[in-house]
């Protein structure tokens, strides 16, 4: 049987909000599925976040952001 961790509670600021993004690197991460809760408690503590609307990562990827790909890049490893 398979144990899972519960969801990350969202952020106070982005409640009803389910993509994120860093303005310092570009990077977008889905507070509904992250693996690591602690990158978006120092984005919170570093008040360098974004949302956006439409509440899609279509719209992060329009503005420019990456998708959060578990090494805090963005970049797919081949692009590393």
């Amino acid at each position: 049987m398979a144990v899972y961790d519960a969801p990350m509670h969202r952020p106070t600021k982005f409640e009803h909000n389910r993509w994120v993004g860093d303005k310092r690197t570009q990077v977008v991460y889905d507070i509904d599925n992250i693996d690591d809760p602690s990158i978006i408690e120092e984005l919170m503590e570093a008040e360098t976040f974004i949302c956006f609307g439409p509440d899609t990562v279509d719209e992060a990827r329009n503005r420019c952001y990456k998708p959060y790909k578990g090494n805090g890049s963005g970049l797919v490893e081949a692009e590393t």
